[in-house]
């Protein structure tokens, strides 16, 4: 089987090397070509686990091609997935310019069957103008080329998004037609046959599911960092508490963690997306304006605590404050949303000096920071040298068991702000640390 994969972003290029791991021949197209000859090199440009070490064996062996001419591939291939960008216009609606040139593209140069599949995140009712889009293009070149449309949202979770694509809680598909039904269930196949559930849907409502789940996942995280601050507040710990309604079989523990909020490529543009999507709609979404509301006021939290520790905002001048993690999230380089960036500014008009430390996001916070803005240290222990403060912005392991000896004599003050709740307050306050966590006294 033949397919195309238009992108080579996050989703595209994950997609498309997994479905090459399955047998299937993948051919992915962007039209950045010097990406498209750094992918020919075994040049990957994002990090993801094992993302590399596998389209290079599946490049080498031929299921796995890379071009920037989708007319070429179009007479080769039975569907084409769309895995263009859908980043927030100013209104944060999702921005289809990018969806809608595939689409017009294919319409241009198709000239015989084909199944069209929206991997994209988009709202409800994008199929139905990639529909529209392909036919325009068909009558003006007067020609009658069948086709179909389908949606299948993808549930990858950046860092782990190579098992989440091989082992899945679920496939959606949305298709209103039984062609396109039989194609992806030939597709899907090798997950069929390991009992992964495939579920068929029709097309609106397979696009909204994906941006229920996201919307939901992002409810859950806004909703803990809330009771986390009334914790903070009344005496609680958060930690028991999350423990103690994750008990319960109706909740679950999943995406119960207080931190300084969320980020990442999908909840904030995808939370916006669905608020906007109802407004059109004569709707309002009044939960999740209020979660997106919790989710800027918790990127702000680990600067209020410092301030609150020094004595003010002023006090915060000329302090060096080294920060552990700027990526959105552990497993990724992805700093889009980033709580990293909010404090970053955050502390740069106050006029202290940040140096900052991430296993694998230094070189995306230098291209998008620049290098004069902050420090970038070489390790997590350079980080810290004649540091006021540590703060704790993203959960990799190797920050999770630190010497915190070796730590003391490096700094110059005993401050530690734990945005994710990883370390041991007990153990840091009885080496003299001054220890802030998330809902935590």
């Amino acid at each position: 089987m033949k397919i195309a994969i238009v992108g080579t972003g996050y989703v595209g290029l994950v997609t498309g090397t997994c479905f090459a791991e399955l047998g299937v021949d993948v051919t992915c197209v962007d039209t950045d070509a010097s990406k498209i000859e750094r992918l020919k090199n075994g040049v990957i440009p994002i990090y993801e686990p094992n993302l590399e070490q596998l389209v290079e064996k599946n490049h080498r062996a031929g299921r796995l091609h890379f071009t920037t001419s989708l007319e070429e591939v179009l007479p080769e291939v039975e569907i084409v997935f769309s895995a263009v960008g859908t980043p927030p216009d100013e209104d944060g609606s999702a921005d289809l310019r990018y969806v809608l040139q595939v689409a017009e593209t294919i319409g241009r140069h198709m000239d015989r069957y084909l199944l069209v599949v929206t991997k994209s995140t988009v709202p409800v009712g994008t199929a139905a103008r990639v529909r529209a889009a392909i036919r325009a293009q068909l009558d003006a070149r007067g020609v009658e080329v069948p086709f179909d449309v389908a949606s299948n949202p993808e549930f990858l979770k950046e860092g782990n998004a190579i098992e989440d694509f091989m082992r899945p809680d679920r496939v959606v598909v949305g298709t209103d037609s039984e062609r396109a039904k039989e194609l992806m269930t030939r597709l899907y196949k090798p997950l069929l046959l390991n009992n992964f559930r495939v579920m068929f849907m029709d097309i609106p409502s397979a696009e909204m599911t994906k941006y229920a789940a996201n919307a939901m996942l992002a409810t859950r995280i806004s909703f803990i960092n809330d009771v986390a601050n009334l914790c903070q507040a009344v005496g609680a710990d958060v930690n028991m508490v999350r423990k103690g309604i994750g008990a319960d079989s109706r909740i679950g523990n999943k995406f119960l963690y207080p931190g300084c909020g969320y980020g990442g490529s999908c909840f904030p543009k995808d939370v916006k997306a669905l608020i906007h999507s109802a407004a059109q709609n004569g709707c309002r979404m009044e939960v999740l304006e209020a979660v997106e509301r919790v989710n800027e006021r918790q990127k702000g939290i680990l600067f209020e605590k410092l301030a609150g520790h020094f004595g003010g905002v002023e006090a915060l001048k000329g302090r060096r404050i080294a920060l552990w993690g700027l990526a959105f999230k552990p497993g990724t380089d992805d700093m889009r949303e980033a709580p990293a960036l909010v404090l970053i500014g955050q502390l740069q008009a106050a006029g202290a000096e940040v140096v900052a430390y991430d296993p694998v996001a230094m070189d995306e916070a230098r291209r998008r920071l620049g290098n004069e803005a902050i420090g970038y240290a070489a390790d997590a222990y350079s980080a810290v040298l004649d540091a006021d403060a540590l703060v704790l912005l993203t959960e990799w392991k190797e920050f999770r068991l630190p010497n915190w000896e070796l730590l003391k004599r490096a700094m110059r003050g005993r401050v530690v702000v734990d945005g994710r709740n990883i370390f041991d307050r007990s153990e840091l306050r009885a080496l003299g640390f001054d220890y802030y966590g998330i809902g935590v006294l």
